[in-house]
């Protein structure tokens, strides 16, 4: 029986039993009235029955009317439902929530996220900042990008990205006239790594501790004295001569990974995130590079 009937035909009946009028579910499905007087004529014969009483311009469902009416309001509004889930499906696996370690993520990942929405204007890529243990299921997070200074969960899917590049910096103006050096109190081994790499750099300015790296740019940045931080973190600021080096960069040993509660490969998302942050990370790296090597020439 299925077979002979014409979903379109009984979409039509749906909306003509519902507001119980050919005009206005002609006006409703954007058709003439003709259109659907034959696709109602062309439904009670496959079925072999009358659905309408046709008195003057009103329109009654008989017995067998009332029952597929019954039986159309069940079945289009299982298909509604249907649709608006395989909708909110596919706008959630266009949407990548993604951690990043706060400083990293103003300074260097936000300016650079219109790039990505570029690339691929399908994908919106959500925000959060935070560092260390990542929860993924409590805080719904797809991906999270950490330096590998803690142990995570071994059964964590990991990808390293690209290695930590560290350096000392100071205001433009204010090499002169710095006398302490700002260091961030969320990597407690800074100082003495820094020591040791740079025995002789920095050893006339007094140590002053603030409790994120941000706080010590922007302390540099507002003439207060130099910092060592993160070179990825200040990238723009000494592109645009804002502020000046006192070392060169150097590798603490440590890298950044992007981190996963399931297989990249599962998820196109992932692996298009995956490949755009380890190319813009190791262009930055790239640049970083390229600049000593071009003041020391």
């Amino acid at each position: 029986m299925i077979e002979r009937l014409s979903l379109n035909s009984l979409k039509f009946f749906y909306y003509v039993a519902r507001f119980e009028s050919v005009t206005v579910a002609a006006d409703k499905l954007f058709v003439t009235q003709s259109a659907v007087s034959k696709q109602l004529k062309n439904l009670e014969e496959s079925l072999g029955l009358v659905l309408f009483i046709r008195e003057a311009r009103k329109l009654t469902l008989t017995s067998e009317g009332e029952v597929l009416f019954e039986c159309c309001q069940q079945v289009f509004q299982q298909i509604d439902q249907c649709v608006l889930q395989l909708q909110q499906h596919s706008k959630a696996q266009k949407s990548l929530t993604l951690s990043c370690e706060p400083t990293l993520a103003m300074k260097w990942l936000i300016p650079r996220l219109l790039h990505f929405k570029q690339l691929y204007p399908e994908f919106e890529v959500s925000l959060l900042t935070g560092g260390g243990v990542v929860d993924f299921s409590s805080q719904n997070i797809d991906l999270a990008l950490r330096r590998d200074d803690f142990d995570w969960d071994a059964a964590l899917y990991s990808e390293k990205i690209v290695d930590e590049q560290m350096l000392g910096v100071i205001g433009k103006s204010d090499r002169a006239a710095a006398t302490q050096v700002f260091i961030s109190k969320s990597r407690p081994q800074l100082w003495q790594q820094f020591k040791r790499q740079h025995p002789e750099q920095l050893k006339s300015l007094k140590r002053s501790s603030l409790e994120h790296f941000y706080l010590c740019i922007e302390a540099c940045l507002a003439g207060l004295g130099a910092t060592v931080v993160s070179a990825y973190m200040v990238e723009r600021e000494i592109k645009y001569q804002m502020l000046d080096r006192l070392t060169a960069v150097y590798a603490d040993g440590s890298a950044y990974h992007l981190l996963s509660a399931q297989p990249f490969e599962d998820d196109i998302r992932k692996l298009v995130f995956r490949d755009w942050l380890k190319d813009e990370m190791q262009k930055s790296q790239l640049w970083l590079t390229s600049f000593d090597q071009a003041k020391t020439e």
